[in-house]
């Protein structure tokens, strides 16, 4: 599903030269719940960034469902993040005017999807992560948790191939934290859906059925989670 083939990223800040990710070769398949986990500034994020097509690689290749990452305008893979692909942040990325069920619908309202059915769907969503309760409330009227949830929600929306979380647990309690990542572990789908988790906190890489470590921006290891 999702591929990167001696992938680098390489920013430039000022005269200084920062190698993000240096040479990476790995591959996602449906069904995984793949997290990665490493220090700060050890290059996670930007190898999320890269297999889900917010970034492009400095040199090499990344794949996603066949398709050359790189060889797509910016507009297409605009269309890709919208459409089959989920994000679920640590911020939350919630729009204060709007409810939580207007939260979950944007993306099918920015497609152009009616609002009867954009708002059904999103119903339907909150439903699958207990929440339809809350579908009128405000963000500010909701807990983090409850916030959370909102967002992976608005993630499922499009009923994507692979979610993409990058420290979703990170402005949570444990026992909240807890139930996210619950959640999250009952996504991936057998050949259809997998999760990939960014995450410093070995209990939230725990979660997964297999950790990728990485350091300097190398992976270090990559193999089946111990239960």
């Amino acid at each position: 599903m999702i591929e990167l083939h001696d992938a680098t990223k390489t920013y430039e800040q000022g005269r200084r030269v920062v190698n993000a990710v240096r040479g990476v070769t790995m591959s996602v398949t449906g069904g995984e719940f793949v997290t990665i986990m490493g220090p700060s500034g050890s290059g996670k994020s930007t190898l999320m960034h890269l297999m889900g097509a917010l970034d492009t690689p400095s040199t090499g290749r990344a794949i996603f469902q066949g398709q050359n990452l790189q060889a797509m305008s910016d507009s297409e893979r605009s269309l890709l993040r919208r459409t089959r692909i989920g994000f679920v942040f640590q911020a939350f990325n919630l729009l204060p005017t709007l409810t939580a069920a207007e939260n979950v619908a944007l993306p099918l309202l920015l497609g152009g999807t009616a609002r009867r059915l954009a708002m059904a769907r999103a119903i339907e969503c909150l439903q699958n992560v207990g929440l339809d309760p809350r579908k009128d409330h405000y963000p500010e009227e909701l807990s983090g948790g409850e916030m959370q949830r909102v967002a992976v929600a608005r993630a499922l929306i499009a009923d994507p191939d692979a979610v993409l979380c990058d420290e979703p647990t990170g402005n949570l309690d444990t026992a909240t934290s807890r139930d996210i990542l619950e959640l999250l572990s009952k996504l991936p789908a057998p050949n259809r859906r997998a999760v990939i988790l960014v995450t410093h906190d070995p209990s939230a890489a725990a979660y997964g059925t297999r950790l990728v470590k990485i350091r300097d921006g190398v992976i270090e290891s990559d193999e089946p989670v111990r239960r």
